[in-house]
């Protein structure tokens, strides 16, 4: 297995919320800012790697006919685990996520990976996918909140202490004094970003490929001379 390409396509070529376009409820209605992005795209990390992990080390015991339950099963266990560590320990982050954490059990990524990768290659791989696949979304979120709130409410980082517990409620940049793009923050401005980051993205891999192109032409033209 080429591990290059394995992880370009997961974390980039093949990404999960800019290619794919899977699971784009908790990726929208989330990245209102940077924290809640990054909170929900590592907790679906977790999850996805966890969940990957068992799954192709049971795949031999598990029945095919009736996979898709267990997955499911695996599934909302391991949400389950990690939203009462969320409240735990991160009760601010748990909070903020709301619903959007055991609804991750419904998020299609998960059971995607889970019945074309997990069941079917080994534990390595399957770890190795679930943890790329969840970083590949993270950066995606991650994106999309860092703009949503830039522009929607003039901040960065507003809530890092949801995350780090030692930091107080004013740990924040305050880049502007008022919103600069209002329907950046609301539920349509998050179609808009994630539409302009779609077609950046597109643009940068068009771009390389005319390059790339280029390039292979110059070698071909060299070769003949």
């Amino acid at each position: 297995m080429k591990w290059n390409n394995f992880f370009k396509k997961r974390l980039w070529s093949n990404n999960s919320s800019l290619v794919q376009l899977l699971g784009l409820c908790p990726v929208l209605a989330m990245t209102t800012n940077v924290v809640n992005a990054i909170g929900l795209g590592i907790s679906t990390t977790f999850i996805l790697t966890i969940t990957n992990s068992i799954i192709s080390v049971f795949k031999y015991v598990i029945p095919k006919n009736i996979r898709i339950p267990i997955f499911m099963l695996i599934v909302s266990s391991t949400v389950t685990c990690i939203e009462m560590i969320l409240h735990a320990y991160q009760f601010n982050l748990y909070k903020s996520l709301g619903v959007f954490i055991p609804l991750i059990v419904t998020n299609c990524i998960v059971i995607g990976r889970a019945e074309s990768i997990a069941y079917k290659n080994s534990i390595l791989v399957s770890f190795f996918d679930g943890l790329l696949t969840g970083l590949g979304s993270t950066l995606a979120m991650f994106f999309i909140g860092l703009i949503r709130e830039i522009l929607g409410h003039g901040t960065f980082l507003f809530g890092i202490h949801k995350i780090f517990n030692n930091l107080g409620t004013d740990c924040f940049f305050k880049l502007f004094n008022k919103d600069i793009i209002i329907l950046i923050a609301s539920p349509p401005g998050g179609f808009l970003v994630l539409g302009f980051l779609i077609a950046f993205k597109n643009c940068l891999d068009k771009n390389k490929e005319k390059k790339k192109k280029k390039c292979l032409k110059c070698i071909h033209s060299s070769f003949k001379k």
